[in-house]
């Protein structure tokens, strides 16, 4: 038990006891939190803090009630979608518990610099309770990327279809994507011809073992359908949720002017340069907003209120960590206790 809470502290402060990463990772790390601050120092600058406490002031009873409401579809959508993953690398993981893991992940992410805290934690205890760390963490690894290739899909339709400041230049990002994807492709290609045993060819196998793996857990037909089926109401409670934090910010364009704005500051969150997922977000929807005829201000306000909404409907996340810190050998992910 010592061991196990050891390893989960060091997951949350940062300093796990593994041997410590080299200097570039640590820079990188920095250069990560301080970059979305840099974004926010900016938006303060150009807009002044008024968007940043209209998006606050706005916030009612009945916006927290919907988005409290949403925020339970959506991270039911996920857990579920963790536990379809898990299930199809052979490890179990009740849906109850999914639930409880996911909203204690989505509640450190949302209060702890970096974004990631709540998933490195998820992964480690669950895996510490199936004794397999490496498959774990595979898991969430898995179910994190499968979440993203699902919402920059319906990014691309929506962006696409409906009008926004970057629909013209949709065909172009899309011949980019493409060639950069076949450039990719024959590069790995070229990197087995050689059959070289230096790091590359390292990196390239122990990508061929999680591709493997991904493909293993989603082999079974009902499980890939499944994935993607949960993966797009995740995404659709999620542009929901922006909707109303729009609506609730004061933003009175129409639903098809809205929606390919708010998913493209949705698809800013998963740039590696945040502070607790603040920043890219804000600075997005700024831009968005301003080249869509409105103003940046507005696009500031709304991402404000969305993430105060975010951070709201996140709180039974600290009902779990509070019920771990009590009972700290109680609450496990995939084993037997509840």
């Amino acid at each position: 038990m010592l061991g196990r809470e050891i390893v989960l502290r060091g997951a949350l402060t940062g300093n796990p006891t593994r041997p410590p990463g080299t200097a570039a990772r640590q820079v990188w790390r920095w250069a990560r939190l301080l970059g979305g601050l840099a974004i926010l120092a900016l938006l303060l600058w150009q807009v002044g803090t008024g968007p940043f406490l209209d998006g606050v002031r706005r916030i009612d009873r009945a916006a927290l009630t919907a988005a409290f409401a949403v925020s339970v579809l959506t991270t039911v959508c996920c857990a579920w979608r963790w536990r379809l993953v898990a299930g199809g690398l052979g490890v179990r993981l009740p849906l109850g518990r999914a639930v409880a893991a996911y909203y204690h992940a989505i509640f450190l992410n949302t209060t702890l610099p970096g974004g990631v805290a709540g998933d490195v934690h998820r992964a480690l205890r669950h895996g510490l309770d199936i004794s397999d760390v490496r498959l774990a963490v595979r898991a969430v690894v898995a179910e994190r990327v499968i979440g993203l290739a699902v919402q920059l899909a319906a990014t691309t339709v929506l962006l696409l279809v409906l009008p926004s400041p970057v629909r013209p230049y949709m065909p172009l990002v899309l011949v980019v994507a493409a060639l950069l994807g076949a450039a990719g492709w024959l590069a790995g290609q070229a990197l087995t011809r050689a059959g070289s045993t230096r790091p590359p060819a390292r990196w390239r196998d122990g990508l061929r073992r999680n591709i493997a793996e991904l493909r293993t857990a989603l082999s079974a037909p009902r499980v890939l359908v499944g994935v993607v089926a949960v993966s797009a109401l995740g995404v659709a409670g999620h542009l929901v949720l922006f909707l109303l934090a729009a609506r609730t910010a004061g933003a009175t364009a129409p639903l098809p002017l809205l929606v390919p704005l708010t998913q493209l500051a949705l698809l800013a969150m998963a740039l590696p340069v945040s502070f607790a997922g603040w920043g890219p977000r804000e600075g997005v929807a700024a831009w968005a907003f301003g080249a869509a005829g409105m103003t940046a201000t507005q696009g500031v306000a709304t991402a404000v209120t969305y993430g105060v909404l975010v951070l709201v409907a996140a709180l039974p996340g600290a009902a779990v960590l509070l019920a771990r810190m009590i009972a700290p050998g109680t609450a496990r992910v995939g084993g037997s206790d509840v």
